[in-house]
């Protein structure tokens, strides 16, 4: 297993529908790719908070292939966190707001690609989250980082999850913001969340359309763009959404089919849950019911005025919070209370007793 740049020449589920897999289109000739321009700059910002690109190669059996690509500090990292991004565009598109900051503090953000998003991917058949866990903490081990926090997103909240469950010796801390590990299959039925059943959650997830990127963002922001032109959005299918398709759906098949809260292990490492009090895609009861099934090891943190996307729509309260969390000693990390502010204003409006803090 061997760590290079990135620039190197590199039981039981029923499976999902298949899906007529598009062919590879030419991408049309356009004059520009706002897109396309935006990626750019998002590695820029990447490359000059001190980050660099790396593609982790994963011992595989033959005939098969692993790669993890991620961004990492060229030098060893000191107080090394993990960064798990959620369904969407490339890990790049959701944490670069944090990357400053969480430098700033100390701490080294490591941030890979989730296997079939991005630059990461495999040619093995698992689509579990255990599978994207233990794929994250092989490349981990390929940087030679062997103890780290992580902080999870939506999708890569569950991953966190996992990796938390399955190597207590390595992960120290871990942060969910608006991951609903708690879900079960029948809350679907049950009409907990805006979609029936497993197909619909994957098209609404997984968009190929215009109409379904509008729905999403609707759903996952509590103010979205009064305008949203089909051409911006189909610039950024075509950029950012038109690889592995057929594969992420089978994620999101494997991760609800016949999930049930009673399978889910406990994690003993300290926990910060944080949720954006109108998220639509996770409803507060997931972020209540995660409080309850860890108990007092973990603290629930609920922003104000912020939905599922809370972690870019409110991105420089959901930092702070993170950044003041990981200061605090990790004797107290749960146990008290923390300062949060918004536009200068401090707030302080948390229990002891119910362990939770409102962000307004």
């Amino acid at each position: 297993m061997a760590a290079i740049p990135a620039e190197a020449p590199a039981p039981g589920l029923p499976p999902p529908p298949p899906m007529e897999q598009p062919r590879r289109r030419r991408r049309p000739c356009v004059l520009f790719s706002f897109a396309a321009a935006r990626d750019r700059f998002l590695r820029h910002r990447f490359f000059s908070a001190g980050l660099r690109p790396f593609s982790v190669r994963l011992p595989s059996p033959a005939g098969t292939s692993t790669v993890v690509h991620l961004w990492a500090p060229p030098r060893p990292a000191r107080r090394p966190v993990l960064l798990l991004h959620g369904f969407g565009a490339s890990a790049t598109w959701q944490w670069a707001p944090y990357l400053r900051s969480l430098l700033a503090a100390g701490l080294d953000p490591i941030v890979p690609d989730l296997l079939f998003f991005g630059a990461s991917s495999s040619t093995l058949p698992e689509r579990s989250e255990t599978f994207q866990a233990r794929t994250v903490k092989a490349a981990m081990d390929g940087m030679g980082v062997r103890r780290f926090a992580v902080v999870g997103v939506s999708y890569g909240g569950f991953v966190g999850y996992r990796m938390a469950a399955m190597y207590p010796e390595a992960v120290e801390r871990v942060v969910l913001v608006s991951s609903g590990v708690c879900l079960e299959e029948q809350d679907l039925a049950a009409g907990l969340f805006p979609v029936a059943d497993v197909g619909e959650a994957a098209e609404l997830l997984v968009p190929r359309r215009p109409a379904e990127v509008r729905r999403l963002v609707k759903l996952t922001f509590v103010r979205p763009p009064p305008v949203m032109p089909s051409y911006f959005l189909k610039d950024y299918i075509n950029v950012m959404g038109s690889d592995h398709i057929q594969e992420k759906t089978e994620l999101l098949y494997s991760l609800i089919n016949e999930r049930k809260l009673s399978d889910l292990p406990k994690i003993r490492q300290p926990t910060l849950i944080i949720w954006g009090e109108q998220d639509q895609v996770f409803p507060m009861e997931l972020a209540h019911r995660l409080e309850r099934h860890l108990g007092d090891n973990s603290r629930l943190v609920v922003v104000k005025n912020a939905g599922h996307a809370a972690n870019i729509e409110k991105s420089k309260e959901v930092c702070k919070i993170i950044v003041d969390y990981f200061q605090e000693p990790a004797d107290s990390s749960v146990s008290m209370g923390g300062r949060t502010s918004d536009g200068g204003k401090s707030v302080l409006n948390y229990s002891l007793r119910s362990e939770m803090i409102y962000i307004f």
